[in-house]
């Protein structure tokens, strides 16, 4: 009995114990064959680009795709904007990321590189007609596009009195150029020469002195079990032929000889605490503050204007002027605001230029237009309401007392009308107050770019941003304060005991 239970014991020790082993061999090799969510930016041809169908391609998805099948593991891609790939590492809502990233020591200190998978450097982009430019020196004073987060927007932070704004894409840096608001573009090399021999950009040039040489690497999380797999995976397709293979397809040349080690690795990494960051970043985010009440200030006087002469026409008995201003509103209510700012600031100038005229806006200008159209619709069908709401009993009392049709609006019903639109006004002018953080994307600096430029040094998002939408809530829990004191000033029993 004794020794029947013993031998159970044994057989059940030495199942368990084989079970531990292939528990922990399944573990060692957990990474083949998984699916990697793998981050990129399909805006910087020829690296990382939308094919014609819609399918992502270009030099660094064809590396990536090799480096995947030689180790053996499944990839999901992706889209993110450049700015959001390296707060979306530390996240942990990605794998790995592909997308031109420069190795930075700064970069280094918040997430891994793999090898170096190519030999890059910054250019400078003029205009075809310049001769002004033809140094890295003659950028003194000038106004310079980069893209936001990059090795060029550093670079560009070092030039004497220049004007530098910050874009999302390298294409809209470059469309910049091209539409004259800027003197010249510092981008990456590759990018902007693919995009003059292609033909996709005409009346620009590269000046051939590079300003740095840098090297492109794969990013993954600090201490990623996945880092050591893309390095097999890179180091195989080095030694089988592949890369070579996949770099003559897209740039029809001998690629250079790439270091064989990460660069930057184990860089310091001690971080400023939370608050002391916020601190530190305040004075930065309350200058954003000041551009964005003006911004938010001027397109709400204008959108008023323009929106109370729409609501007029709009109950307008002239069926033409009727359906013209019903034509406008539906425009701009029904197309998104982010469209609306691209078409007016990108947009117009190219257009006016293919007709042979000089045409450009700065960006104040084009974010005020494209705020006030876009409120000014909204604010049409809410004096609208308003004059509507107003009993019809009220204009035939003042026709009886001898007022004409604009006497009456003027001093009868506007009045009163006013009094009830006050809360919806209220309501468009704080959605006015957050939608003037869209005009980010075409570089302006309100408070947004502002925490958008700090997160693109630093890289700690959740800080910068948590500030960001406090300094929001004050702005607007301070707006809706104001608002509700206008509205019982207003008020018609207030006025009455005031009397």
């Amino acid at each position: 009995m004794v020794k029947c239970t013993f031998e159970r014991c044994l057989h059940w020790f030495l199942a368990l114990g084989f079970s531990c082993w292939l528990l922990t061999g399944c573990s060692v090799n957990s990474v083949d064959g998984k699916t990697l969510r793998v981050a990129t930016e399909p805006a910087f041809p020829p690296f990382e680009l939308q094919g014609k169908s819609g399918e992502l391609e270009g030099f660094s998805i064809d590396l990536m795709k090799a480096v995947a099948t030689a180790a053996n593991f499944q990839i999901d891609f992706q889209s993110l904007p450049f700015d959001g790939i390296i707060p979306a590492l530390q996240a942990k809502t990605i794998d790995a990321a592909i997308s031109s990233i420069t190795i930075t020591p700064e970069r280094a200190k918040t997430v891994a590189f793999s090898r170096p998978y190519f030999k890059a450097g910054l250019a400078i982009a003029i205009r075809a007609g310049d001769s002004n430019i033809t140094s890295f020196q003659n950028l003194q004073n000038k106004k310079i596009a980069v893209q936001i987060g990059t090795t060029g927007a550093e670079k560009a932070k070092s030039v004497i009195g220049a004007q530098v704004s910050s874009f999302d894409s390298a294409p809209l840096a470059l469309q910049e150029l091209i539409n004259g608001n800027v003197d010249a573009v510092i981008n990456d090399a590759p990018v902007t020469l693919y995009a003059i021999n292609t033909n996709n950009l005409q009346g620009i040039k590269v000046i051939e002195q590079l300003l740095t040489e840098e090297f492109y690497g794969i990013a993954t999380a600090q201490n990623s079990p996945y880092l050591s797999l893309i390095n097999q995976g890179l180091t195989k397709i080095l030694e089988n032929g592949t890369y070579q293979q996949i770099y003559q397809k897209w740039f029809k040349s001998t690629p250079p000889i790439l270091p064989e080690i990460s660069l930057f690795a184990n860089q310091n990494t001690d971080r400023l605490n939370s608050l002391s960051l916020i601190l530190q970043s305040l004075p930065t985010l309350l200058i954003g503050v000041l551009v964005t009440l003006q911004l938010a200030l001027i397109s709400i006087i204008f959108g008023l204007i323009f929106g109370s002469l729409i609501g007029i026409f709009r109950i307008s008995a002239i069926k033409p002027v009727h359906w013209l201003a019903r034509a406008y509103v539906d425009f701009f209510r029904g197309t998104p605001l982010l469209v609306q700012i691209f078409m007016i600031y990108f947009g117009l100038p190219a257009f006016f230029q293919e007709l042979g005229f000089t045409f450009s806006l700065n960006r104040l200008l084009a974010g005020v237009i494209a705020l006030s159209l876009n409120s000014s619709a909204y604010i049409a069908e809410i004096v609208r309401a308003g004059i509507q709401s107003i009993e019809i009993g009220q204009a035939e009392a003042a026709s009886s007392l001898g007022l004409n049709s604009l006497q009456t609006m003027r001093y009868v019903i506007f009045p009163q009308a006013f009094r009830r639109m006050i809360p919806p006004l209220g309501n468009e002018f704080i959605s006015l107050l957050k939608d003037t953080s869209l005009v980010a994307v075409i570089g302006f600096e309100e408070l947004f770019r502002k925490g958008q430029l700090i997160v693109a040094g630093n890289y700690r998002a959740f800080e910068i941003y948590a500030a960001v939408a406090l300094i929001y809530l004050c702005l607007t829990l301070i707006s809706s304060q104001a608002i509700s004191q206008l509205e019982k000033w207003m008020n018609p029993v207030n006025l009455k005991s005031k009397n």
